[in-house]
């Protein structure tokens, strides 16, 4: 079972409460005055706008892209102890955006950022440790840090210390708390997390086995593009589990997972056309 490793740098649209509060960037349109501003409290030492200079050159609003500048300014950010700085610029070394890719450097901002509580960060602490990326690799504490960026509501690190639990990785095995993770997960719209609490559902791992709850889960992962739900979700329409028996939208699922290469979606609808079972 693979685990979420997306690593996003904060940018406008998802910028710290603190960051977006002061500088506005949402709905300011001017960005060389807003680019002046930062400029002059930056050279002053402001952290602050040092980081807002950063992610202004990162984007490149009110002057040219330049990511050698944002991370400039980033790191000048960072060490005055910015969390939201410390991030990107970790984010930036382990991409090899403006630097020279180095893993040790982005494990040690991310350690400083997320033992300030900084969520995004303590989610990729937690796929350093679990990949084993400039540092060794450790699940406990790949699972120490995902729970803590779990419990600020960050979806993916929910899911993937449901997949830890469920897997018995750096954890006990434990199913129920693998599906109390995955659920909180999936309710944030995560289309693996969807999926895997629908396979739980339907086997019964950590929950009352329900169907008409795999089929739930299935079904939200599967209008999402998982094709195994996809799959799964047409099994359910065929046997009626937990859903009324309907070969015609057992058919609808199976096409969407056999066109995206699902091999036993593509047998099933073989045999469905044979039976004559459902409208081709």
């Amino acid at each position: 079972m693979k685990r979420i490793t997306t690593i996003m740098l904060i940018t406008l649209a998802a910028m710290s409460a603190q960051a977006s509060e002061n500088s506005n960037y949402v709905d300011t349109k001017d960005y060389k005055q807003e680019l002046s501003l930062n400029s002059k409290a930056a050279e002053q030492g402001y952290a602050e706008a040092q980081f807002n200079l950063g992610l202004m050159h990162y984007k490149g609003l009110g002057v040219t892209q330049d990511y050698q500048q944002a991370a400039k300014w980033f790191e000048k950010s960072a060490e005055q102890g910015f969390a939201e700085a410390q991030y990107n610029l970790g984010v930036m070394y382990q991409k090899s955006k403006g630097v020279m890719q180095n893993y040790q450097k982005a494990f040690r901002l991310y350690t400083a950022a997320a033992e300030q509580g900084y969520a995004e960060a303590q989610f990729n602490l937690g796929v350093m440790y679990d990949q084993g990326l400039g540092v060794t690799q450790d699940y406990q504490q790949a699972a120490k840090w995902y729970e803590k960026a779990a419990e600020q509501g960050h979806a993916k690190a929910q899911y993937n210390l449901g997949s830890m639990y469920q897997q018995g990785q750096g954890v006990k095995r434990d199913y129920q708390q693998a599906a109390k993770w995955y659920e909180k997960a999936a309710e944030q719209g995560g289309t693996n997390a969807q999926y895997n609490l629908g396979v739980m559902y339907r086997k019964g791992l950590g929950v009352t086995r329900n169907y008409k709850q795999a089929a739930k889960w299935y079904e939200k992962a599967a209008e999402q593009g998982d094709t195994n739900a996809q799959f799964n979700l047409g099994v359910m329409y065929y046997f009626g589990q937990g859903i009324k028996q309907d070969y015609q939208q057992a058919v609808k699922w199976f096409e969407k997972a056999a066109e995206q290469g699902h091999a036993k979606a593509q047998y099933n609808l073989s045999v469905m056309d044979k039976q004559g079972n459902g409208a081709r």
